[in-house]
């Protein structure tokens, strides 16, 4: 694996760089794999990484990885058919790390493999080096490879319409060999069991989850608002606490008397008291009712922008807001990740923050 790893990332990148990475020879590579034997000279690191043809001491780079796949395996015997390999080949690599780092990696015998603490301790910085070592391939890999196929993406309605349906077009026109399968719905997806490549979401405190990875776009604001009739029937709000005197529409939830979290100048804090006369979903059906004059409702500032400007809602409390939420994305690990996906998730960070 790192033998064709580092062989691929010579081949891509020298179709990339010009001059190509300093030091390399591809006659003296090349020659090396098609003889069906490891060059003795890495362009990569600047050195014999792999050993050298006539069975010298290796450096360590092969050594970690050969090392990380015997841990991985939980044992010798396994990472050897897993890697396809003699296990004696497999053990001389070990032991020629752990005589090059002076140090016991593993007890072993004919029944037991045990990691020894300092095992531990390299076995992770090796992990870790050979996964960025993959990324770099990858990073490389992407830089020449054409997004195409299909995402399969998530995002809340108010979000959609809002924000992200407006800057489609512009993405789909820039990658036409791109596919978009779109969940427009405000309820919480699971990304791995529904198979999801992408997941937008709004949320106050992101919270990270297994095997996924999180990347923030923007802060957005929340109002509380009612139109300039329900205003002048019901009279204006000068405290949060007035709140509870007033019918609310609200986003989710049960019909009970949730409180408002609020945020005011200086940093004040409030909990407001309210009862709901509406509890739902869609902030779109939330925005129909508070424009009806049914109520004061919290909502998204790019849900009511066009409304505020034109007059027909006002704010209430304006000095006064919810904690902003944070628009973010969540996906799997970076490792794999389609160029597509990546594509999306990037056009995401630069063009979505315009709309929000």
């Amino acid at each position: 694996m790192l033998e064709s790893m580092c062989k691929s990332f010579i081949t891509v990148s020298n179709s990339l760089v010009h001059p190509p990475v300093r030091g390399y020879k591809p006659s003296l590579w090349d020659d090396h794999w098609v003889s069906g034997q490891i060059g003795t000279y890495c362009p990569i690191f600047g050195s014999n990484c792999f050993g050298s043809n006539d069975g010298q001491a290796m450096q360590p780079l092969e050594g970690f990885y050969y090392f990380t796949q015997v841990v991985d395996h939980g044992g010798f015997a396994r990472a050897a058919r897993a890697l396809g390999i003699p296990k004696s080949r497999l053990s001389r690599h070990v032991v020629a790390l752990e005589s090059k780092l002076n140090v016991r990696l593993v007890n072993r015998s004919t029944r037991r493999f045990v990691v020894t603490e300092v095992g531990h301790e390299v076995y992770r910085h090796a992990s870790a080096m050979l996964a960025e070592a993959d990324a770099a391939v990858e990073a490389v890999e992407f830089a020449r490879a054409k997004p195409c196929g299909t995402i399969k993406a998530s995002c809340p309605v108010a979000l959609a319409q809002s924000s992200l349906a407006p800057i489609l077009p512009q993405f789909l026109e820039k990658y036409p060999a791109i596919r978009l399968e779109l969940q427009v719905s405000n309820r919480r997806v699971d990304v791995l069991a529904e198979g999801l490549d992408v997941a937008l979401r709004v949320r106050s405190v992101p919270t990270g989850e297994d095997g996924l990875v999180m990347r923030s776009f923007r802060h957005v604001d929340e109002y509380l608002v009612a139109s300039p009739e329900y205003l002048a029937r019901a009279g204006e709000l000068t405290d949060p606490a007035q709140l509870k005197q007033h019918p609310t529409l609200d986003y989710a939830g049960e019909f009970d008397r949730r409180p408002w979290e609020l945020v005011g100048p200086d940093a004040q804090t409030a909990r407001a008291e309210h009862t709901p006369r509406i509890v739902c979903h869609d902030f779109v059906v939330l925005r129909t009712a508070v424009l009806a004059g049914l109520g004061v409702a919290r909502l998204p500032e790019s849900v009511v922008r066009e409304d505020l400007k034109q007059g027909a809602l006002r704010r209430v409390l304006p000095e006064w807001m919810s904690p902003q939420g944070i628009v973010h994305v969540v996906f799997p690990t970076r490792r794999g990740l389609l160029p597509a996906v990546r594509a999306f998730i990037d056009f995401l960070g630069e063009h979505l923050a315009e709309r929000l």
